[in-house]
């Protein structure tokens, strides 16, 4: 008896697998990135002011109409730009900073049109750095996670959408001054993002 319901149990799991809709295309779009840096030493950084940047990549959305919501998981590559004032140095210069960002959003999709989705973003950051001389050497904290949050429109094999994404931990940064003195930072995300995307 057990076996006739495991086999009863495997087939109506792969009905449910052959039956999952996939779909898979490109994205890009621009990022609003409202962090500002927080020094946690002595006073180097002031009046950090948010710059647009961008993001590009791919998605995956599969979707099990058993339980009527679909996972979407995507790999994207974005830049992101603040500006601030170097005291020491009395310069104002961009701190950038590329990211991956893999979020794994749970979604829902109403009216034909329309989604809603939320899920977590995990991050790693490629590289961080300041558009001045003097300063140099920036480490930056590899790993991060987060959360996204938003919706959107799909017409035909175009979609638009808006989400809101927040970091659960601030990104922990180190430099050397000019003067030689080292300065540990953090930046915390918090950001905007206006995405467009194409199903192939």
């Amino acid at each position: 008896m057990k076996k006739v319901i495991l086999i009863l149990c495997l087939v109506f799991g792969f009905s449910q697998i052959s039956n999952a809709q996939v779909a898979f295309g490109i994205k890009g779009g621009v990022n609003y990135n409202s962090n500002s840096i927080k020094e946690s030493g002595t006073d180097v950084f002031s009046g950090a002011k948010s710059k647009t940047g961008y993001h590009a990549g791919v998605w995956l959305r599969l979707k099990v109409p058993v339980l009527g919501l679909y996972i979407r998981p995507e790999f994207v590559y974005t830049n992101l730009e603040n500006e601030v004032y170097y005291q020491t140095a009395a310069k104002t210069t961009t701190h950038s900073f590329q990211k991956i960002d893999i979020p794994v959003l749970f979604g829902k999709k109403f009216f034909g049109v329309g989604n809603i989705y939320i899920g977590p973003s995990f991050q790693y950051v490629l590289a961080s750095d300041f558009n001045i001389e003097d300063i140099k050497n920036v480490d930056s904290e590899g790993f991060t996670m987060g959360v996204q949050f938003g919706g959107g429109i799909e017409l035909g094999k175009l979609g638009i959408d808006v989400r809101w994404e927040r970091g659960f931990s601030g990104i922990e940064s180190s430099l050397v001054s000019s003067t030689g003195v080292p300065v540990n930072f953090d930046t915390r995300i918090n950001q905007i993002i206006i995405g467009l995307s194409y199903r192939l």
